[in-house]
């Protein structure tokens, strides 16, 4: 069983990769003060929690009763991400990092980055998703659901963690290098969009493949 939850771990640190999230989480909550970014690393951490355990107990179930394809799944998320890599790559000014100052309080509410991108599909990504459902068990044994679920509290620890140290990392940089950081994320989350739409290509169109 110890095995089995160390796979869990490796398999889930992999695929929502926290440390690579940081400049990510750097880029979206700039201009915020540390307390904000407590608040928002905190809230994408516990939606994020939501959505995984959902998805540990009724992945299936969800999945069959909407007639969704993990694939579809997959396309939907590439395009979602690939749109935020536009902006970056651009380096447009969303209200939430930059709004007017009579205005900052209601922007930052109707542009809350901790439960999208953030959480979804960033930290519980179609990825991720994927990879809880892959390793439930089938008959759902109760040794093995609770591996998965001490698997993804160790990973969204290591998340939540990873996300309180950017407020140091953001006191080292200047505006020059996190104009950099933000093209360079965008061109990354670009690359990972391109990679998660072909992957559902491919697993609802295999015959284009072959």
């Amino acid at each position: 069983m110890i095995s089995f939850m160390i796979h869990v771990v490796v398999s889930l640190f992999a695929v929502s990769n926290p440390i690579g999230n940081v400049p990510l989480f750097i880029t979206l909550t700039e201009g915020y003060s540390e307390k904000e970014r407590t608040q928002t690393a905190k809230k994408a951490i516990i939606v994020s929690f939501i959505i995984l355990i959902a998805f540990l107990l009724a992945g299936r179930l969800i999945f069959k009763l909407f007639g969704i394809d993990i694939h579809a799944l997959r396309i939907a998320g590439g395009i979602f991400i690939f749109g935020i890599a536009y902006n970056l790559l651009n380096a447009k000014e969303s209200h939430v990092q930059n709004p007017h100052s009579d205005e900052k309080a209601e922007s930052k509410e109707k542009a809350d980055v901790s439960v999208t991108p953030l959480a979804i599909p960033i930290i519980a990504g179609p990825g991720t998703i994927a990879t809880v459902m892959s390793l439930t068990p089938g008959s759902q044994v109760a040794l093995h659901m609770f591996a998965i679920l001490i698997g993804i509290m160790i990973v969204l620890a290591m998340t939540y963690y990873a996300f309180q140290y950017s407020s140091f990392i953001m006191r080292k940089m200047g505006k020059t290098e996190m104009n950099v950081v933000t093209r360079l994320m965008g061109l990354i989350l670009a690359v990972v969009a391109v990679e998660m739409i072909g992957a559902g290509i491919k697993g609802m169109f295999p015959m284009l493949m072959s």
